[in-house]
């Protein structure tokens, strides 16, 4: 079972994407806890992002932080 309704989809990856409803306090993979409600479908970080730092899915950068 994935912690917190989430699917981590490699191992490379700084985001997981949300398989079902993430409540407040929930533990994500990496031991990160959802500080807001996440909804099915979006991205969570599981570890801090800087601005500017890639965010990374699939084992590639989809894009950059927008802010820390």
């Amino acid at each position: 079972m994935n912690p917190a309704n989430s699917i981590l989809l490699s191992p490379a990856d700084n985001v997981a994407v949300a398989n079902g409803r993430i409540e407040i306090g929930a533990v994500l993979p990496g031991g990160a806890v959802a500080t807001a409600l996440i909804e099915p479908g979006h991205k969570v970080a599981i570890k801090p992002i800087v601005a500017g730092e890639a965010v990374v899915k699939y084992a590639q950068a989809i894009g950059r932080a927008t802010q820390d």
